[in-house]
């Protein structure tokens, strides 16, 4: 039998494993990430299996017995303040973890100390704290940040945090006005949270405009209007997604986009079309975006890539991406880390010749929540149902292997479950999975890299717009104290397509704001230290 990946290990296989390779991991300052895939093992039951023997090359997980790499001391932020004396009592102390820090590259077995919500020490030497993690043998890293998730509803918010997510960012738009959403949740939810503007949400909601609809010009400015009000009240940025209102003009978005530019904020493309084949192709949808980021200025984040835009041409959409990059342009992109994507039945994603467009048929459609596949006899009626399915198989697995070795592409769920369960796996599982299938089972990225991938790039890319997200997504002296500690020989998702609200594991204490969140992998439902994360802020 084999051992459950939660199961505790002695510390001293906990070292031994830690220890082998004995290597420094090279980060490469995140910009020139070259990282050649290695084979690995895949799970069969959906839980990452630890590896059997020690790898024949250096493991992703190497880490110096004790000695750290990269900066030869532990990193500060710029005006921190110097840390506190040796008799200091600290509110929380984390002793003998591996800490990584995807900012600076440090690596290193040290202490940590946290006062008020702000990390005020790190260092080799003791600490005492009114709280007291021990770590040893845990890797300890920034919490982990979702670029593209939805509100932080009371059933999914947890489940987040069992991931490992400390800030939630619904950057595929908010399906509510500004005020009222930053209201809705202040001090009701375990996570920081904040959103952009959803213009294919509000063009229908507010403004009334079908999806099929092209905007009047009175309808425009009303929509104008709202953005500006919606990114003055907190928003930050603008998502568009024109695949589920093709109505949407090109010029439509480039106008908004505008408005962003001059708020110096960046906005989000789920892009017009998914699927390689004419009429209207994945390739023709990134140059519109790449055009409006080019007409523009404006700085534009390409959504779920290996799923809209990617998909079938993953190559030719990194190079097409890569040559705007060279040229000046600030592009970035994101991907959750699943062969298969899902989304509902009722979705213009489902319109007339689907089956040839995503190489699927009915029984490739799974309802999510269920062991129910669908067939040609009953996919009528699950369309009136309009519920979320599955599509299995829909995502080669070589796309996403290969545009994780970019530098500019992060991981995000764009899923938060519900409590109707209906809902995709990556919602609860995504950052505990990256790193259990990405880097340990598969070796796609060395630790420090698939660690960077879910915190400090998401935190750059939209800290010009959130200031307080210059303080997220790093563990240094001067940080926020949002930090996430795993076991990296056990950290793995467990969530499915007809269980897709099964807590990740291997992940053992979640700190929020400084406040323990998660202890000892048991989640402590009283702590509601979530923040409002506006923009300008």
């Amino acid at each position: 039998m084999g051992t459950h990946p939660d199961q505790p290990l002695s510390q001293d296989r906990r070292r031994l494993l830690l220890a082998l390779g004995g290597g420094a991991v090279n980060l490469a300052a995140l910009r020139r990430i070259d990282v050649a895939p290695r084979r690995g093992r895949m799970a069969t039951d959906g839980y990452p299996s630890a590896p059997t023997a020690a790898p024949s090359m250096p493991s992703p997980l190497a880490s110096p017995a004790t000695a750290p790499t990269g900066p030869s001391s532990p990193p500060a932020l710029a005006g921190a303040p110097p840390p506190p004396g040796a008799d200091h009592v600290f509110d929380v102390v984390v002793t003998g973890g591996r800490l990584l820090d995807p900012d600076s590259g440090f690596d290193g077995i040290v202490n940590l100390g946290a006062d008020g919500g702000t990390i005020t020490a790190i260092s080799p030497a003791t600490m005492t704290g009114r709280q007291a993690i021990d770590a040893t043998g845990l890797v300890v890293a920034p919490g982990f940040v979702d670029l593209l998730s939805y509100e932080p509803n009371s059933f999914g918010a947890w489940l987040k945090l069992a991931d490992g997510v400390t800030t939630n960012l619904a950057m595929h738009g908010v399906n509510n006005y500004a005020d009222a959403f930053f209201r809705r949740y202040e001090d009701r939810t375990p996570v920081h949270y904040g959103g952009a503007f959803h213009h294919h949400f509000m063009r229908g909601f507010d403004i009334g405009a079908g999806v099929e609809d092209q905007l009047t010009e009175p309808q425009l400015a009303e929509l104008e209007s709202l953005t500006r009000s919606s990114l003055d009240q907190g928003f930050a940025g603008i998502s568009f997604s024109p695949e589920y209102s093709p109505g949407t003009t090109t010029a439509e978005m480039e106008r908004l986009a505008a408005v962003a530019a001059e708020y110096g904020h960046v906005c989000f493309f789920h892009v017009r079309h998914s699927d390689p084949d004419p009429p209207g192709t994945s390739l023709e949808a990134i140059e519109e975006v790449l055009a409006i980021a080019s007409r523009t200025g404006i700085p534009v984040h390409i959504e779920h890539l290996s799923s809209t835009g990617g998909t079938f041409v993953m190559d030719r959409a990194l190079a097409m991406i890569e040559g705007a990059r060279d040229g000046g342009a600030d592009v970035s992109a994101c991907l959750y880390p699943y062969d298969f994507w899902g989304t509902f039945l009722g979705s213009s994603r489902f319109s007339i010749g689907w089956r040839k467009r995503y190489r699927l048929s009915e029984s490739d459609l799974q309802v999510a929540g269920t062991a129910t596949r669908l067939s040609p006899e009953t996919f009528d009626a699950a369309v009136r149902d309009n519920k979320l399915v599955a599509a299995l198989g829909s995502i080669p697995e070589e796309d996403i292997r290969l545009a994780l070795t970019r530098s500019w592409v992060m991981v995000a769920s764009d899923s938060i479950p519900g409590p109707d369960l209906n809902n995709h796996p990556r919602g609860a599982g995504t950052f505990a999975r990256t790193i259990g299938r990405y880097v340990r089972e598969f070796g796609v990225l060395d630790l420090m890299t698939g660690l960077a991938k879910i915190t400090i790039l998401p935190a750059r890319r939209v800290e010009g717009m959130i200031p307080t997200m210059a303080r997220k997504g790093r563990l240094q002296r001067g940080a926020d104290a949002d930090i996430v500690i795993f076991d990296p020989l056990t950290i793995g998702d467990r969530a499915t397509v007809e269980m897709p609200a099964a807590p990740s594991v291997g992940i053992r204490w979640v700190l929020v704001g400084g406040h323990v969140a998660m202890a000892d992998a048991v989640i402590d439902r009283s702590v509601m230290a979530g923040r409002p994360l506006r923009s300008g802020t």
